[in-house]
């Protein structure tokens, strides 16, 4: 077996034991073996730095010792000794740092996002729309059935978020908003049930009559291809094939759907890649698109009427939408440092100068797209290679 895999073996064992006793009231145990658990972890990080899931042990090891600070509250201040069982009633469930269940699943979440929020993207509005809001409104128009797994993929703050948001809403299906740290848990050994549970509720809700969206962010980080994977990850990714080889069945018309949000989809393994029946870029702003942001984003603002909303859609090019409203959000920054920087802000009646061109080209010659195009030239050869609109 693999220093990885006894490692992670050591620190599920250490993890469920201090779950166990911290359950039937043994504080000083449950510390030595949260800790335990803790070196284990850390001892995995150090083995493989650059695993993409270390993050994820890295939440756990910090859920641990945070448990662990509320029990050493509970029990003697100076130094931890163990203790036995003395009866503690067993019925409390342990919980993590944030005083939540372990196993809890992801909570839904209505997002509060409709179409018009979503500047532009036609081509990827058109693409959802076809897969999930029209077969949820007239499924009878479907004999062959409709695709259950999305791809949204394509350059940081593009919008995948929000238009997975966007059509949550417009069907008013439950919304679960997960990461591959929510969906490993904090607690070692429970991550293939939390998968299982959060796709049984999805299900429970299309039978319920309302349509469920699984919205995995960072999907590469969940479901990428790696070489070092350990024995947890694999079991992990095992269970989300199963449970979306069962929403895309077989008879059943379930509205359950999975969209998946990517920055790197080159990373994703092909077992993955095939269950995404569409496969949608979601590019870089274009020049009316960019517009239409810079409108939306500067109309709370005072600009000047000397802002040439044209020409700043010009010297945006390259820019992702995040990007146009840090633009935005840093010309009223800086225009507010000035007012307070003048003392005037101290008069409750004085209000700052409206925002020029001149501060905007300030911002502009300060920063630089967050998109190269040698990143550009891998989405465009990714999206010809594997496209499916």
């Amino acid at each position: 077996m693999s220093a990885s895999h006894e490692l992670e073996k050591a620190a599920t064992a250490y993890a469920l034991d201090a779950v166990r006793l911290d359950k039937q009231g043994a504080k000083g145990r449950a510390i030595t073996l949260y800790q335990k658990a803790i070196e284990s972890l850390l001892q995995l990080v150090q083995l493989y730095p650059e695993y993409g899931l270390n993050k994820v042990y890295v939440q756990r090891a910090i859920a641990y010792q945070e448990r662990i600070k509320a029990l050493q509250g509970a029990v003697a201040p100076v130094g931890v000794q163990p203790e036995s069982n003395n009866g503690g009633d067993g019925g409390e469930a342990a919980t993590g740092g944030d005083g939540k269940p372990a196993a809890e699943l992801v909570v839904t979440e209505k997002p509060a996002v409709n179409w018009e929020e979503v500047v532009g993207l036609d081509t990827a509005k058109k693409a959802v729309k076809e897969a999930i809001v029209y077969p949820v409104q007239r499924p009878d128009l479907f004999p062959l059935g409709w695709p259950r797994g999305i791809l949204l993929f394509g350059p940081p703050g593009c919008g995948k978020t929000l238009l997975a948001a966007a059509v949550a809403t417009e069907i008013d299906a439950n919304f679960y908003s997960i990461d591959a740290a929510s969906i490993m848990s904090k607690w070692l050994g429970e991550a293939e049930q939390n998968v299982s549970k959060l796709f049984g509720s999805a299900r429970k809700s299309s039978s319920d009559g309302r349509a469920a969206i699984v919205f995995v962010d960072e999907l590469d980080s969940l479901m990428g291809a790696h070489s070092n994977e350990v024995g947890g990850e694999i079991r992990v990714r095992n269970q989300f094939l199963k449970e979306m080889d069962g929403i895309v069945d077989k008879g059943k018309k379930l509205h359950v759907y999975v969209i998946g949000a990517t920055n790197k989809p080159w990373d994703l393994d092909w077992a993955f890649i095939r269950r995404f029946q569409k496969r949608i870029l979601v590019p870089l702003p274009d020049h009316h698109t960019r517009l239409m942001m810079l409108k939306l984003y500067t109309s709370n603002l005072g600009i000047d009427a000397d802002v040439d909303l044209h020409e700043l859609a010009r010297l945006s090019e390259g820019f992702s939408g995040s990007d146009i409203r840090d633009v935005c959000q840093s010309a009223q920054l800086n225009l507010i440092g000035e007012f307070f920087e003048s003392g005037k802000a101290m008069d409750k009646t004085a209000q700052p100068r409206a925002i020029t061109m001149d501060d905007f080209r300030k911002i502009f010659e300060a920063r630089k797209p967050s998109v190269s195009l040698d990143m550009l030239s891998l989405y465009n050869r990714w999206f010809e290679a594997f496209k499916a609109l």
